[in-house]
C-alpha cells in the first residue's frame, strides 16, 4: 500500500550569514586586483567596513561584499537569484551592478529607487575616491576616475 500523497517541499534553506557573505565574496573575487594592483577583497572589505559605519544594517553589509560580484562576473546573475539572500540584498546587489551601455543617469536612478542601495554606493564610491588609493594610478585615470566618481555622486545627491 503507497500514498500518492505528495510531499511538502522542503523548507528553504537558511539565510546565508554576514560572515558566509563575506567568504563567498572574497573566494569569488580570488585571484582578482583593483587598478592599483592591490587584491580585489581589500576593496570589498573597505565597502563593508564603510556600510557598517555609517549605520548600515547586515543586508546592506552582505550587499556592499557583493556589491562587484556580478559586475565583474565572479558570481553569476542566476547564482544570486537562487542564493539564500533576503530579496532585499539582492536587489541593492543588482542595483548597484552596472549595465553594459547603460547611461549613468539610468543606474544613478535605480540606485536611488532601491531601499538600502544609495548607502552601499556611497560607502564603495567613498573608497574608489580615496586621495590614498587614487594617488597611485597614473594622472591621466586619476582624473578620468575622479571626475567620474565626482559626477556619480552629484546624481546621488551625495
Amino acid at each position: 500500500m503507497t500514498d500518492s500523497t505528495p510531499l511538502p517541499p522542503p523548507p528553504p534553506a537558511p539565510p546565508l550569514t554576514l560572515t558566509e557573505v563575506e567568504a563567498l565574496a572574497r573566494a569569488a573575487h580570488a585571484g582578482q586586483t583593483d587598478k592599483a594592483g592591490r587584491p580585489y577583497a581589500e576593496h570589498l572589505a573597505a565597502v563593508a567596513e564603510g556600510v557598517r559605519i555609517r549605520g548600515g544594517s547586515t543586508g546592506q553589509q552582505a550587499a556592499a561584499w557583493l556589491h562587484d560580484a556580478v559586475e565583474d562576473d565572479a558570481l553569476s546573475r542566476e547564482w544570486l537569484e537562487t542564493a539564500a539572500l533576503p530579496r532585499s540584498v539582492k536587489d541593492m546587489v543588482l542595483a548597484v551592478t552596472k549595465r553594459p551601455g547603460e547611461p549613468v543617469e539610468e543606474y544613478t536612478a535605480r540606485i536611488l529607487a532601491t531601499p538600502g542601495a544609495l548607502l552601499v554606493k556611497e560607502a564603495d564610491l567613498a573608497h574608489n575616491a580615496d586621495p590614498a588609493r587614487l594617488s597611485v594610478l597614473d594622472e591621466p585615470t586619476r582624473l578620468r576616475l575622479t571626475r567620474k566618481y565626482a559626477r556619480v555622486r552629484s546624481l546621488l545627491g551625495l
